[in-house]
């Protein structure tokens, strides 16, 4: 089987889901090419994992000082380009488009009726999960940005529905530094971000962002975009001051970090993650970026550590078998491989899986 595999750029999180997904699929012999949009070709980093990987413009949504910006999101959107690069890209030599909220590859795929399978978190908006500041035109952003024949949803937890645990690195450590803070807030200006967190000269701040370089400002650790880097300091920190991401928050949860989390304005998915993980205990919203609402947050304890099963082996060996095996299966083994902490698990409704819905998937998914 060959499989392109379309990942949405704009953001780090799809392609850190998809550095999980590619050695998965890698270990059960699947050939794989990559495909990203959403930014500029030379602004992506740390991409050994995707080999000879290609890059087209897709469509990208702009921001500002934490708002999603809707006129510059307009103006720097290029339909006839979009157009082009749909209609130009090779599809017909593979198997299976997967698609993590990629237009380029989804559009393709059905326009050459190619199989393609959706496989993100906003697909998991698809159902009755918690979602905040969601209307009609978010509704009609989800179902044609990126359209796939069989789009399937990972999350925090199921909500009774057939979605699936987050894909994270599978990582357990207990090395945690008190004072020691992980900051990740690439929407927001990095001088603001720099003044307020000076205030805390108690705390060390390791603060990635676009714009920083490798320096430190009294008890802030700037460090530019790396992937190994960042990966080092969420390790060993006892917490993380973010966005309302979903992959960031994921890696947390099963390592144990509190978490303060202002979500974008204006981006109805990060207004829905920060209240789903409000719900469950497990983060703290930041309405803007206030001395008073770091100060309140630093001193709490953590909800404790999220056990996520190996998702991304599970989804590689379940394309790797064509799919043949009963999806309904598949999510009810991860999810009874999931531990949440006891205080965790009594914030969660008591929803069994919906087999109907499931169901309905699988035939879908036979079909």
């Amino acid at each position: 089987m060959r499989i392109l595999y379309g990942v949405q750029g704009t953001g780090n999180g799809h392609i850190t889901r998809a550095r999980k997904m590619s050695r998965a699929l890698a270990d059960v012999g699947l050939e794989v090419d990559y495909l990203f949009t959403g930014r500029q070709s030379d602004a992506y980093f740390d991409m050994l994992p995707f080999g000879e990987y290609r890059t087209k413009s897709g469509l990208t949504f702009n921001s500002s000082n934490g708002e999603v910006n809707p006129v510059r999101t307009l103006f720097n959107s290029q339909p006839r380009q979009l157009w082009r690069d749909i209609k130009e890209l090779n599809i017909k030599d593979y198997d299976l488009v997967l698609n993590d909220f990629e237009p380029v590859s989804a559009w393709a795929a059905k326009k050459h009726n190619v199989p393609s399978i959706g496989l993100s978190h906003q697909n998991a908006f698809r159902y009755q999960v918690p979602k905040q500041g969601y209307h009609f035109g978010n509704a009609l952003l989800m179902k044609y940005y990126a359209p796939t024949q069989l789009p399937i949803g990972v999350h925090w937890y199921h909500f009774g529905f057939p979605i699936l645990p987050p894909i994270v690195e599978i990582l357990t450590t207990d090395v945690q530094i008190e004072n020691k803070i992980l900051v990740y807030l690439p929407f927001e200006s990095l001088s603001k971000v720099v003044d307020l967190l000076r205030r805390f000269s108690t705390h060390e701040f390791y603060c990635y962002h676009p714009d920083a370089k490798d320096m430190d400002v009294e008890n802030v650790r700037l460090r530019k975009l790396c992937r190994v880097g960042f990966q080092a300091d969420l390790e060993n920190c006892s917490g993380v001051i973010a966005n309302g991401g979903f992959e960031l928050p994921s890696e947390a949860m099963q390592m144990g970090k509190k978490m303060l989390l202002k979500p974008l304005t204006g981006q109805f998915e990060q207004q829905s993650n920060v209240a789903t993980l409000e719900m469950m205990g497990i983060a703290t919203k930041m309405n803007g970026l206030e001395q008073s609402e770091i100060a309140a947050w630093l001193p709490t304890e953590s909800a404790g550590k999220v056990r996520f099963p190996d998702v991304a082996k599970a989804l590689a060996l379940w394309l790797k078998n064509d799919r043949q095996d009963n999806f309904q299966h598949l999510v009810d083994r991860l999810w009874q491989a999931t531990v949440f902490p006891e205080n965790v698990l009594d914030q969660l409704p008591e929803q069994s899986l919906n087999k109907s819905a499931s169901l309905a998937w699988d035939i879908a998914l036979r079909d």
